[in-house]
């Protein structure tokens, strides 16, 4: 089974979202609340968060650039040399024939 790279990342962030929420909801104790440095770590967790989401946004957009660009040269080349790509065809064809008529 084969998990995409967008999976990946949407797991991936999922699972730091969790983690940050129960952080925060240790965080969240009223008692703790006239401490300013866990009103600074709270941003701050709100902040890499925003970050974290908008890098994995960004990760998946670039792979699927790069996916849908590596399509298009593959499509170029099988315009632009058809008998090239029917031959090589041919040949890993006749290679998996002849490998699975020896079994």
């Amino acid at each position: 089974m084969t998990t995409s790279a967008s999976d990946t990342i949407s797991s991936t962030q999922s699972e730091l979202e969790k983690l940050v929420s129960d952080l925060r909801g240790l965080l969240s104790s009223r008692d703790l609340d006239s401490i300013p440095q866990i009103k600074l770590l709270r941003q701050r967790m709100d902040d890499g968060m925003h970050n974290v989401r908008d890098a994995a946004v960004e990760a998946a957009q670039e792979a699927a650039r790069q996916a849908k660009e590596a399509a298009r040269a593959a499509d170029r080349y099988a315009h632009d040399e058809p008998w090239r790509v029917a031959g090589a065809a041919l040949a890993v064809g006749a290679l998996v024939g002849f490998l699975l008529s020896r079994r």
